[in-house]
């Protein structure tokens, strides 16, 4: 649908930490369906299609748990590529004896579960954007239960879940942060992305190109939260691709002028967002 390709600016990877990583990496193959293509003694890059890595983990030194009440990752999202897809994935996850929620966001039809550190992952399926209502410029969602009656009927037992997909991408990405004023000048104004739903006064979700979203934040962990030690379990970065050189640079630009600190390391730019969120900038 043109949403996590170029010219689109995308989410495009996502790195947390975890505690094992041999714990994680078999979670992450056996349960998931991730193949691994790099892997060092504490780190690995997983992929869907053999080429390019969507989802890194990494083991620190002295790591500590998942820390609560701060600002970092509320979840990261797996998007697959068809009702089908998802279907099956529960029926997978229900023989493995997997615990998951689930929810009806109206644009997406959604499960949510934890890995064995307590990353949240979100593993949904877009329906097609003329199904999604948009008031002006506000798209409507919601956090409606989902119809597994209905998904199931999709489902194809013929060609049971074995995998993630070679399509299936990094769809988006949750943040909790520490308030919501300079959060939405930084994504705004800096980053160029739109605001396209608030919720409340506690989140907004953002996008490039008319998208659902492409991040989303929140206050759910309280206003003022702190951000969590380097070393806990967690987000360390995510990845947004953008287009070329010159929309990268204009974003650089912007960010600066906003008073954002940005940094040139390894041939691509790294930023953070006013929580301490850390974000590369790619091309």
């Amino acid at each position: 649908m043109g949403f996590h390709n170029k010219p689109t600016t995308f989410v495009g990877h996502v790195r947390i930490k975890v505690e094992n990583l041999q714990r994680s990496i078999k979670f992450y193959q056996d349960v998931l369906g991730f193949d691994i293509l790099e892997q060092t003694s504490s780190t690995v890059k997983l992929t869907t299609d053999g080429k390019t890595s969507i989802l890194s983990l990494e083991q620190p030194e002295d790591v500590i748990p998942k820390q609560g009440r701060t600002t970092g990752l509320y979840h990261f999202a797996i998007l697959l590529p068809d009702q089908s897809t998802l279907a099956n994935i529960v029926v997978h996850l229900v023989n493995k004896g997997i615990r998951f929620g689930s929810s009806d966001h109206l644009v997406s039809e959604a499960l949510y579960l934890k890995d064995p550190d307590g990353n949240e992952i979100e593993i949904y399926r877009d329906r097609t954007p003329s199904e999604w209502n948009w008031n002006v410029d506000e798209v409507d969602m919601a956090v409606d239960p989902l119809d597994f009656e209905s998904l199931l009927k999709h489902a194809t037992p013929d060609t049971p879940w074995k995998r993630m997909p070679a399509e299936t991408v990094m769809g988006h990405i949750h943040l909790h942060v520490s308030e919501l004023q300079k959060t939405e000048e930084f994504y705004v104004k800096g980053l160029g992305m739109d605001v396209v739903n608030r919720f409340g006064e506690q989140a907004l979700f953002l996008s490039y190109g008319k998208y659902h979203h492409h991040v989303g934040v929140n206050t759910w962990n309280g206003v003022g939260a702190k951000a969590p030690a380097k070393n806990s379990v967690g987000l360390e970065s995510y990845t947004l691709v953008f287009d070329n050189e010159g929309a990268r640079k204009q974003v650089v630009t912007n960010l600066k002028q906003i008073g954002a600190e940005v940094l040139e390391e390894d041939n691509h730019f790294v930023t953070f967002d006013p929580s301490g969120n850390r974000i590369e900038l790619t091309i």
